[in-house]
This record gives C-alpha cells, structure tokens and sequence, in this order.
C-alpha cells in the first residue's frame, strides 16, 4: 500500500500512494464507515490530515456528509488552512462547536476566525459563556499579534502555596492544560513572579515553598507583541513556554514552542513567497486566486523590464558598429542580477532575526562593497579571458571587465540598501525588495557596459 512504520502504537504514513488513495475513495463513495474509520483510527492525526488533503474536493466533501464519519478535533488542526475553510463551509455550526470545544484556546480561535461572520456568531452562541468570552476576547486582539497564538489554558500558584499544596491542587483540579512542562508562580494581584519546571516540583519536598524553589521569568510576552518578535524571543532565551500577560501585567496566556514553531515556520515560508513576489498562497488555491496574486508583481516587473530596454534604445548606434555588444549585454546584467539577490536574500534574513543593527550597518556596508569589488576583480578577469578568445578584441575585453567591477559593486551596494530603506519606510521587504534590486542592477549593468562601449567604439 504506502510505506507505513508504528510509532506509539500508531502507524505513521510518509507517502499515500495512487493506489492506496484510489482504494480510500471508493470505500468513501460506498460509505464503508467501517473501512474509513479503521483506516483513520491505525494512522497518525497529521497522517490523517494529510490523507484529507490529498482526496479531492467531492470526495473530500462525501467523507464530510457521511453522517457516522466524526472528524477528530486533533486531525482537523493538522489539516492545512485552505482546507480547513473548504471543510468548515460543509461542517453545521453544530459540529464545529462540537470541534472547538475539545480544542485548546489557540487553536479554537485559529478555526473559528476563518469563518464568515454569520456562521461565527452562529458557532459562539452554541458554546459555553466562559468559551464564547475567552474566544471574543481573542479575536478582538490584532491577527498577527501574541494573544492569538496563546492559550488560556495554562497552570497557575499562588508564591506562597508549599509543594504539597501544589501537587494536590495539580491531581484534583479538572480545569488545567492536558499536558504542561512548567508551572507559573503569581503573586497576590496573579501578576507572575516565577515559573516552576514540573519535574522540580515532583523532586522537591512537600513541606517547601514554591517561591523559593522557583526562578524569576527571564521574559514575559505582551499580548500585543508580534507572533514575529515571539519567536525571536524563544530562540533568544531557550524558552520551552512563557506567559502571557496583558496591558495591567497580570497573567492571562502562555505560549508553548510547538506553537512558535508553527509561527517561526511560516514566517519563513512568507519571506520565501513574498521575495518571488507570490504573497501568500497556497497550493490548493484556485487558478483564479493565484492569478489575481501575482498579477501586480509581474505588472510591476514588466514596466521595469520596459524602464532597461529603454535604456537600452539610448545606445542604438553603439550596438549597430558592434553587434558582440548585443550579444555579451545578458553577461553583465544576470551575474549583476544574481549578486544582487544574494545579498538581499542575507540581508532579508539579517532584518527577520534582528542581526543586522544600526550599530553595525556601515560595518555590513562596507563588508558588501569589498565583497563586490572581489567578486567583480575575480568574474571581470574570467569574462575577459573568455571574451578575448571569443572575439579577439582586447577593447571589448576591457570594457566588460569593467562593467563587471561597476555592476558587482553596485549589486552589493543595493542589495543591502534597497531592504533596509523599505523597512524604514515600513513596506515589507522580502515583498517589494527584488524587483527594485533587479532594475537597479540591469539598469546600471546595461548603462556602464553601453555607456563606456560607446566610447570605446564611437571615439
């Protein structure tokens, strides 16, 4: 069937094959609920997830309709985005509440913020008071912020309580996490003082204070941080959970590090996109939606393109005595282009994990532009080389060795500034930062490599 192996006792799938798929679907079109739940009950949730995914969409649809089929709240999170939306249009407001009760808070306000407004309030009236508040309260936070991510349910002791007092509290209360790693200690206003490791409190002496076994938070999160800066300062403290606390510093949330992994793994993935100029998409969109996104980026492109061959036409003539000029111009302008893209793809990087500072900007200036003059010193001798056995022409020879300096250096150059001045300017970077880089260097490429051509051959 597909390449299967067991891990805790449930099988893990790394590829469902045709056949397999093919197998699922006809026992889907017959309603075998046998067939389909036993198959989903011997796989992994993110297995399953990704067997939804791979159905089609009326298949897909016709799993969801079979009334004895119960999607697992843990399988629908792992499902991705666009799907979710596709299942969540099929599923009643019934069965989504149904979902979202089962779910921790984070992941119950990232379901529910994909629904139409209709369909939202119709889910919120079908939950508890308590449920319904916390998510309400939520959603009213901004989408890429801190308090979106969190969850609220998390384990919380007052500084003076003994580890006794603690343990008893952890076994007999029934509204705590299923699984947490640390332990916050509040002080009297529930303002967090400390975080306790579970183990540490399970090796420690009953009659001891939390307090004094605790130690002091190395940071706490705003809700209104950005999911961005959260993961910036996981990774800086080594953090395996932090609280969250809102406007009055009490604790509200915590955050945990599958969750910042998440966040810090489509960040990425936004910067890759966003740097092609893509945007946001998804593999499952419509031709229709992936169309309309990049549409704007290579209309954009297009006038740039326009903007080089312009100035191309200026140097007509020069090109008309010596058509290898015509011929050697791409050389010029692509190894410019792909300098360039290196340096703005570490420099992109440099901007999203904060290495590159106010502090250190000349001194990565500077860096570039020796590495420019280098690479330009080392490409200009090769080309020159190859030009001279291809045309046997030391002025053509020269003058693309030159323009290769010119070009590299300038390549380097704005390859760094380029992003630095769309982040001051608050425009997103890794968006808008390649094509501005790609006409600057075929524009300054095709103009030193022309320019300086025409006087070597008109004069």
């Amino acid at each position: 069937m597909s390449l299967i192996k067991s891990i805790g006792g449930k099988n893990v799938n790394f590829d469902f094959n045709k056949e397999f798929l093919s197998i699922f679907s006809d026992k889907i079109k017959a309603l075998d609920i046998k067939f389909i739940n036993q198959t989903l009950e011997d796989l992994h949730p993110s297995d399953v997830a990704n067997l939804i995914e791979n159905l089609s969409s009326e298949t897909r649809a016709k799993l969801i309709e079979i009334e004895e089929f119960d999607i697992d709240p843990e399988i629908f999170v792992e499902i991705n985005e666009s799907i979710q939306t596709e299942i969540l249009q099929l599923l009643s407001s019934d069965s989504i509440a149904k979902i979202i009760k089962r779910l921790e808070s984070d992941n119950a306000i990232s379901i529910i913020e994909n629904l139409n407004k209709e369909k939202k309030n119709s889910v919120l009236d079908k939950l508890p008071p308590k449920d319904r508040f916390l998510l309400e309260e939520g959603l009213s936070y901004p989408e890429d912020s801190a308090a979106r991510i969190m969850q609220r349910e998390f384990t919380a002791v007052p500084s003076d309580w003994s580890v006794g007092q603690t343990i008893d509290y952890l076994r007999e209360s029934k509204d705590l996490p299923e699984e947490f790693l640390e332990i916050f200690v509040v002080d009297n206003e529930f303002k967090p003082i400390g975080i306790v490791p579970s183990s540490r409190v399970l090796r420690t002496p009953r009659e001891k204070k939390m307090n004094s076994i605790m130690r002091e938070m190395p940071v706490l999160i705003s809700v209104n941080m950005d999911k961005e800066e959260v993961g910036h300062t996981f990774e800086n403290y080594n953090l395996v959970s932090a609280g969250v606390v809102n406007k009055n510093n009490k604790l509200v949330g915590m955050i945990t590090a599958d969750d910042v992994v998440t966040v810090v793994q489509e960040e990425a993935e936004e910067d890759v996109l966003r740097l092609a100029g893509v945007g946001d998409e998804e593999i499952t969109d419509s031709v229709i939606i992936k169309t309309k996104r990049r549409f704007n980026w290579l209309l954009l492109n297009l006038f740039t393109a326009l903007l080089a061959t312009w100035v191309i036409s200026l140097f007509g003539a020069s090109i008309e005595q010596m058509v290898a000029l015509a011929f050697l111009m791409p050389i010029v302008a692509s190894m410019g282009g792909n300098a360039g893209m290196q340096t703005l793809a570490v420099t992109i990087r440099a901007i999203a994990t904060k290495e590159l500072s106010s502090g250190n900007f000349n001194k990565i200036v500077g860096k570039e532009f020796l590495i420019g003059i280098l690479n330009g010193i080392i490409f200009a001798i090769i080309t020159a080389i190859i030009v001279q056995f291809w045309f046997q022409e030391s002025k053509l020879s020269l003058l693309i060795g030159i323009s290769m300096v010119l070009n590299m250096i300038v390549a380097g150059l704005f390859g760094i500034l380029v992003p630095v001045s769309l982040k001051k300017a608050n425009i997103d970077p890794a968006l808008a930062s390649s094509v501005f880089v790609t006409t600057i260097t075929d524009v300054i490429g095709f103009l030193s490599f022309l320019g300086i051509g025409s006087y070597f051959f008109l004069n």
